[in-house]
């Protein structure tokens, strides 16, 4: 049986080496991708099938989508901020190394708009969000923990804490300094932004959950199991909820648009990820494998509904979430591959 990802971590020599001194090594290193990333895209081609052949309808594919986010999720990422040991990197670290990544791939995206697609000012926002925001959640976590199991929640939590409201403030502000004829005030910008939070129930999990930890109470096991329940359901639900989700977008717009997004989003960002939780924060092994599976991360939903709400770049947005999504199966195979066969020294 294969040793616990928190253990390969800690004493697996180099690729090279590990594969001239075992001839197994390789076909090992191959089955771990095959049972890590199969089944996750398993379950969202499950989805998606389900979807498009309408072996579940409309009213139940947002009935899914409603407990996922509303209640599954939720509970998964409270459990891991109420009961978690902090990640051994430290959050600023963390933090960091991933925004720090996505900061990069923004301005690449915005400058390259602008200078090389020569298109306006405004399709700057929507277009750097499509390159920068990745769907962390609904697939990030699922592959996460499916490479480094409950070691991933703390990690993964940091993250998504900051994901969402932290881009969209960010597109928020790209888009009035870009759409000069539209002013909006920082009241405004901060009301819908602090509205918007207030719904989201993954943000107010993950804060519930940082506050119950500093009250040092712990969990009563009733309430835990609950909790644990719920949590587990979490990844599948997701994962069908986005093959469901797949159905409404469509592979659209630009082509030379969307060839940047993508090599922004699937190459460059998790490469520039990598070697700031590497190289500048030096960040153990784990926390540097989440940072990295989460960079590497389609386009998520919220980027085109970013774009829809301004009413620009929709089909960019709309062709980087549904080919996105596609090409990942095999770029998240590639790094699952690099980081449990130790390439990238985890």
């Amino acid at each position: 049986m294969r040793a616990p990802p928190t253990v390969l971590a800690r004493s697996r020599p180099c690729t090279a080496a590990r594969w001239l001194n075992s001839p197994t090594a390789f076909a090992d290193d191959m089955q771990h991708v095959l049972t890590t990333v199969a089944p996750i895209f398993a379950l969202l081609a499950l989805g998606y099938c389900a979807g498009r052949f309408s072996w579940v309808g409309e009213p139940t594919a947002k009935g899914l989508a409603d407990f996922t986010f509303n209640l599954a999720i939720p509970a998964l990422l409270f459990r891991a901020t109420a009961t978690a040991h902090l990640p051994a990197g430290g959050v600023f670290g963390i933090w960091a190394a991933y925004f720090g990544a996505v900061v990069i791939v923004w301005i690449a995206a915005t400058v390259t708009t602008r200078i090389l697609l020569r298109r306006p000012d405004r399709d700057g926002p929507p277009i750097a969000m499509s390159s920068g925001f990745g769907n962390i959640v609904m697939l990030g976590i699922p592959l996460a923990i499916g490479l480094y199991g409950d070691a991933a929640t703390p990690a993964s939590a940091m993250i998504a804490s900051l994901h969402s409201p932290l881009l969209w403030l960010i597109a928020s502000v790209h888009m009035t300094i870009a759409d000069r004829t539209k002013a909006t005030s920082v009241s405004d910008m901060a009301t819908a932004l602090f509205r918007d939070l207030s719904r989201n129930t993954i943000i107010l999990a993950i804060i519930a959950g940082t506050l119950w930890r500093l009250t040092g109470f712990g969990i009563h096991p009733v309430p835990l199991k609950i909790i644990s329940m719920l949590a587990q359901a979490g990844i599948p639900c997701a994962l069908v909820s986005l093959g469901l989700s797949l159905v409404n977008f469509r592979i659209a717009g630009q082509k030379a648009t969307l060839t940047m997004i993508l090599v922004l989003k699937l190459v460059a960002m998790p490469a520039l990820a990598w070697a700031l939780a590497t190289f500048v924060f030096a960040l153990p092994p784990v926390e540097t494998g989440i940072i990295t599976v989460f960079a590497a991360m389609p386009t998520g939903a919220n980027a085109y509904l970013f774009a829809n709400r301004h009413g620009i770049a929709m089909n960019s947005a709309s062709g980087s979430v549904a080919l996105g999504t596609i090409i990942s199966a095999l770029t998240a195979s590639v790094i699952v591959f690099a980081l449990s066969g130790g390439r990238f020294g985890i």
